[in-house]
């Protein structure tokens, strides 16, 4: 191979990195895909802010390294997960074409838990949006969701979470989760609303009460 050719290469094939917070295998705890085995990979990088939030060290992209995307794929690899989930922080401040292609030419379904504030950015299987009162998620994400997981943390996060439930894709699955925090004094209210509402599902942080990442 001669030097232009090495050149053009590099070019071509330029060695991508994304801050990540923590990478697991786990059981996922939330949503549609609760109980099952999934790989989590948690990047670094928030500009969202709840105020509720339970991973605000996540929020700070520079206090956490980078890996590349090769190596996460192995790290996946080296376990039996099929499943990874993409979550944050808010995942979409990042480009994440890449990192789907490269998941998915390993035989891996991607999925991604977002606020749906930034752009959209690579191949999803399946993309959780966690639409946000502190940052408006964009219309390009509202609408390929699969599934709208809202945080109940007040009474008035009912009314929020049905202005989105009128905007995602028919088919689209519908979850209201308590907060953990305010769990006692909203999962009542929520069972409530769900069998008056029965298009929407309660979801639980399973993993929470197993004592699972």
């Amino acid at each position: 191979m001669t030097r232009t050719e090495n050149i053009n290469t590099a070019l071509l094939s330029p060695v991508i990195t994304l801050p990540v917070m923590e990478h697991f295998y786990t059981i996922q705890g939330e949503g549609f895909y609760q109980g099952h085995a999934a790989y989590f990979i948690r990047l670094g990088g928030c500009d969202v802010g709840c105020v509720w939030c339970d991973v605000k060290e996540s929020w700070d992209a520079a206090a956490h390294p980078h890996f590349t995307i090769q190596s996460l794929v192995e790290q996946v690899k080296a376990t039996p997960a099929t499943i990874v989930v993409i979550t944050g922080g808010e995942p979409l401040m990042h480009q994440l074409d890449a990192l789907t292609d490269a998941l998915h030419a390993a035989g891996l379904q991607t999925n991604i838990e977002t606020s749906g504030s930034s752009p959209l950015s690579g191949n999803w299987d399946w993309l959780c949006l966690s639409p946000k009162k502190f940052k408006a998620p964009l219309p390009e994400v509202v609408a390929v969701a699969n599934e709208l997981k809202v945080i109940v943390y007040h009474k008035s996060d009912f009314a929020f979470g049905e202005k989105f439930a009128a905007q995602v894709p028919a088919g689209c699955k519908l979850y209201l989760q308590p907060e953990w925090s305010k769990a006692d004094t909203m999962v009542p209210l929520i069972v409530d609303y769900v069998k008056e509402h029965p298009q929407w599902e309660l979801s639980l942080q399973l993993h929470k009460y197993i004592n699972v990442p």
